[in-house]
Formats: structure tokens, sequence, C-alpha cells
């Protein structure tokens, strides 16, 4: 990629690649994921993905993928939103398992199957495509039940108590 050049020469040492994992609608700039092992589409194909992060390796740098383990797609032609006919495969039921700002499914942290399917995805595109580390989307959602919505920043960042506590 010509870029990597300028971006080396500039001092940096890693690029930051958004918007990887398969989404349908481009609209939501890559955040409403159908398809978490596909890479997307919308930017060529599986080869041109290592290709570009194997450029960038030769070039020194590292690269980081932002990851979106935070909420995935509503869809239910193509995502994993009623995966199996009932709308708690994954996600939280009923309204707690629904992100109204984006219209979007939360993921159940508390199943083991959600961590064995996200930690299995976060090690696929490390050992398939060699990102070199994650950046992760939307931590606030993941961390606490409130997703950092409506909440002033004293009682995010200032308290003593535990954010499960929040």
């Amino acid at each position: 990629m010509m870029c990597f050049p300028l971006i080396k020469r500039l001092g940096y040492n890693a690029v930051q690649i958004m918007a990887v994992q398969e989404h349908s609608y481009y609209v939501r700039f890559g955040y409403h994921v159908t398809n978490f092992f596909a890479p997307s589409s919308h930017f060529g194909t599986s080869d041109d993905l290592k290709s570009l992060i194997d450029r960038a390796h030769k070039m020194g740098l590292l690269v980081l993928m932002d990851i979106v383990h935070s909420h995935a797609s509503n869809n239910m032609l193509d995502g994993l939103n009623m995966f199996d006919g009932t709308d708690a495969h994954y996600f939280h039921s009923r309204s707690k398992g629904h992100r109204w700002m984006w219209d979007s499914r939360l993921f159940n942290y508390g199943s083991w199957e959600v961590h064995r399917f996200l930690l299995s995805n976060a090690r696929w595109w490390l050992e398939e495509y060699k990102f070199d580390r994650f950046r992760f989307d939307v931590v606030t959602s993941m961390m606490y039940t409130h997703h950092g919505l409506q909440v002033s920043c004293d009682k995010l960042l200032c308290t003593k108590q535990p954010f499960w506590n929040l």
C-alpha cells in the first residue's frame, strides 16, 4: 500500500484497520457485523487483506484490527440474530439484548458458548490473517450494563466501586 512508507517515515509503528469483519449495511461503518469469520467483501478478497497485512509487516509496522465483540447485526437473514429460532442463543433475551441506540444485538457474556465463540473468533483473526493486536470496539458496552449511555463521566471514571456494581 502506498501509504505505508509515509506512515513509517512519519515515525509511526502501527496501523489500525477498521470495518474488517463482514457487514451488510455499510452506512453503519462496518459495526453491524453479520459474519464474524469473514473479512468484509467491501474492500476486496481474503487474499487482498492478507497481502495488505504482509506488506505492513515487511515495513516493520504492527497491524491492529478494530474488532467488534460488543454487539452484532440485528438482521435475521444474514447474521446471528435468531440463529436458532430464539433471540437468546448468543445474546441477552428481550430488551436487555438490544442496543436501542444502534439497533443491534448485545452479546450475553455470561454464556460459556459466547465466550468460546468470541475467543475462537479473535484467535482465528490472529492465526488466519496475522493481525498483531486488537482494538475492541465499544468496550463500555461490554463492561457496563448501562453501556456508557446517559451516565456522567464522574460515575464512569472516578467511582471507587467495581464496574460490575454500577
